[in-house]
């Protein structure tokens, strides 16, 4: 559905040439909810604006449902965009226009009779849940349903493609939480593909299929949202996902040395990554009772779910001497189960007091 080939974008400023974008290559298939994930700078917004135009290219090309958008002239712009509805961080709303009338806005300007703009804008009051504020004005409304006018707008010109451009960042959790059920449920019903742009990683895990982690104007990490989330490769992937999944030592080995080798008093701390069916099932109790000698202390654990697929985490000190540790890691290793080895830690002494 959007396929973006070699995309660069470079501005001028004060202080030289900024190069915002840096061959960007990225394809979302119709109907996938993609999320663009990054830091404020990285390059996220610009890559969005380049989908539908709004920023021209300096180089690349955008398809857009098989349509090179870089080779269109303004006018055929303009009739592109029809097919890419927008919202955005802080609304846009006519403040002096009903929620009925900045629905109707982009039907009106395309010249659409008044019969058939109402047969178009009051089911989509229904679909976004605002159907008895249809005569009342922005400065009336709360922040989510002004973001909920701003979607029925966007899906005016009837999309094919959703671009959401940090459309929950000035709403509060809970809000967040109902809008974005909303594009997900809209996801569904119209079958649109959604271009989720953001800086939170909550959003992404809620509702993207798929993610890309743009850093300093390049790709750093794409895949499926679980995959990333398992196993993330990149350093700022690791940092997004540590916000919602700490990834941080328990406190009582934190800033002490890990070692490779065995030192008296210490543990073999492990990360061990279960997903699907393997997030309920008692590993760890199949390990103790299969492996003699070795010793098993649970130090952190807790179990999520994306898309309906379960996967926990958990952090586990291993004693004994290194022909248990090593028999109870060859078991684990054969669980499918992902293991990751630490290192030998030792207790701080306030824990050990």
């Amino acid at each position: 559905m959007i396929k973006l080939l070699g995309i660069e974008k470079i501005y001028d400023s004060p202080s030289g040439k900024v190069h915002a974008l840096k061959g960007i290559d990225l394809e979302i298939a119709r109907g996938e909810i993609y999320g663009i994930i990054g830091l404020s700078g990285a390059g996220k917004s610009t890559l969005v604006r380049c989908i539908n135009m709004l920023e021209r290219p300096t180089a690349g090309k955008v398809f857009v449902d098989g349509q090179d958008m870089t080779t269109l002239t303004e006018s055929e712009l303009r009739a592109a965009r029809k097919n890419i509805g927008m919202i955005f961080q802080h609304f846009n709303l006519l403040s002096s226009a009903t929620v009925y009338d900045n629905i109707a806005f982009p039907l009106k300007l395309s010249g659409t009779s008044s019969a058939d703009i109402e047969k178009k804008v009051s089911p989509l009051l229904e679909l976004v849940g605002l159907s008895d504020k249809a005569n009342q004005y922005p400065s009336q409304l709360s922040g989510g349903q002004k973001q909920r006018v701003g979607i029925a707008r966007a899906l005016a010109s009837d999309p094919k493609v959703l671009l959401c451009d940090e459309a929950t960042s000035a709403l509060d959790p809970q809000t967040t939480k109902s809008i974005l059920a909303l594009i997900k449920d809209i996801n569904k019903k119209l079958s649109l593909t959604v271009v989720v742009i953001t800086h939170e990683m909550q959003v992404i895990k809620d509702i993207c299929d798929k993610v890309a982690v743009i850093s300093d104007g390049v790709i750093a990490e794409r895949g499926s949202v679980l995959d990333v989330f398992t196993n993330p490769q990149h350093k700022i992937t690791k940092e997004f996902i540590s916000v919602l999944l700490s990834n941080e030592l328990p406190a009582a080995f934190r800033g002490n040395e890990i070692s490779q080798d065995r030192t008296p008093e210490s543990l073999l701390l492990i990360r061990l990554i279960f997903q699907g069916d393997r997030a309920d099932d008692p590993v760890l109790a199949k390990m103790i009772r299969n492996c003699a000698g070795v010793e098993c202390t649970m130090l952190f654990g807790n179990l999520d779910e994306i898309h309906g697929v379960p996967f926990g985490r958990f952090i586990i000190g291993l004693s004994g001497e290194d022909e248990a540790i090593n028999n109870a890691l060859n078991f684990l290793g054969g669980e499918d189960v992902r293991v990751e080895v630490i290192g030998y830690v030792r207790r701080s002494p306030a824990a050990v007091e």
